[in-house]
């Protein structure tokens, strides 16, 4: 009579449990979808070629290959972008920032030269440009966005392209590209690395590229202050710095900040009550 559906998820399922997929029913739906162009009754059949092509992204699965590198595509906010190996692959927390940045654009009342021109946002270290291309889509605001890794550029370019080349890519170092615009820029927002190096990562995010991950110094803090140090030369005075962070790095970013002269600086929490971003605004020379 042949597999059904039913048998193919469960079997399924179990594996992924096995393994130590957080979310193995979920993944199992998703993959399954993926497999078949939509999410399959529990009755129907399987035939042969689409349970050979279901076992097979169950196995990429199960060995911890990441999802979105499985699909080819990872979800932001409002946006559906590629992903593939060698590209970070970005979180839902993350959202949460951009939502940050979008928040202090809708706030300002003006920005330089004056009344009514579009405020000026850059994004260091851009990855997939997923941060940027949802400022871009979901304000009105003059987006830039830095990557320095080829193969992130070209990720982020593709990405772009398909929501309608909103954002300006430069590919460039986030630490010195971009002199044109220095003293200019109203929001300067940054998922850079951050990761310890020794923090116990996943499996899949291991396999992020380590370039994207870990920050530099025992702490992790390398990157994120030499960020704190370029957002404070690109921004205007008054400017906001909006910049992700690890959960453990709160306080001595704000420290950073405060001794580069920002003020009003503060820490944003995800869903969880975790510290995840840094803000800072520059105050006046």
């Amino acid at each position: 009579m042949g597999t059904k559906w039913a048998r193919a998820r469960e079997t399924a399922r179990a594996k992924l449990a096995s393994a130590g997929v957080a979310s193995p029913d979920a993944e199992v739906r998703l993959l399954a979808d993926f497999v078949f162009g939509a999410v399959p009754s529990a009755t129907d059949v399987i035939n042969d070629a689409d349970l050979a092509a279901f076992e097979r992204v169950v196995a990429e699965r199960e060995a911890r290959v990441p999802l979105q590198h499985i699909v080819g595509t990872m979800y932001f906010r409002y946006l559906e972008l590629e992903s593939l190996p060698g590209v970070f692959v970005v979180r839902p927390e993350t959202e949460l920032v951009a939502e940050a940045v979008i928040a202090e654009i809708e706030n300002m009342n003006a920005t330089p030269p004056g009344a009514g021109s579009r405020p000026i946002v850059v994004d260091l270290c851009t990855g997939s440009g997923a941060i940027a291309i949802a400022i871009a889509t979901e304000s009105a605001a003059e987006v830039t966005a830095v990557e320095l890794s080829d193969v992130a550029f070209e990720s982020a370019s593709r990405n772009n392209a398909a929501c309608g080349n909103k954002v300006r890519l430069v590919h460039g170092d986030a630490l010195t590209a971009l002199p044109e615009l220095e003293g200019r820029v109203d929001v300067v927002v940054s998922n850079p690395p951050y990761v310890r190096d020794d923090e116990d990562i996943s499996p899949e995010v291991a396999q992020d590229p380590q370039m994207a991950l870990f920050g530099g110094g025992h702490e992790g803090l390398d990157m994120p202050v030499s960020i704190i140090d370029r957002a404070r030369v690109l921004l205007r005075d008054g400017g906001i710095l909006i910049m992700e962070h690890g959960d453990g790095q709160g306080a001595p970013l704000r420290d950073a900040a405060n001794e580069r002269g920002f003020v009003n600086v503060s820490t944003g929490q995800d869903l969880t009550g975790r510290d995840r971003w840094l803000r800072a605004q520059k105050g006046k020379a």
